[in-house]
């Protein structure tokens, strides 16, 4: 198998994925700018996501609770 040849056919397929790729971007830009600046605007914002006080006390109630059983494992088995 000649080596040269071989390179030049993985270079055929690259550039054909390149291609492909390059003509699904340009698909994207194109929906993108249709939207117009409604898709940039919802790109940008992140919403901080925010628990209750009740929330956080179960959360923290909880890993404690798994901490004190990991806990109690390591006394058992130190013993």
């Amino acid at each position: 198998m000649n080596i040269q040849a071989a390179i030049r056919r993985e270079q055929r397929k690259l550039e054909k994925q390149v291609g492909r790729l390059q003509r699904k971007l340009e698909g994207l830009k194109s929906a993108a700018k249709a939207l117009g600046n409604s898709a940039s605007k919802e790109l940008g914002k992140v919403r901080k996501r925010v628990l209750s006080e009740a929330a956080r006390a179960k959360i923290s109630a909880a890993a404690k609770r798994r901490w004190a059983k990991v806990k109690a494992g390591a006394r058992k088995a130190a013993s």
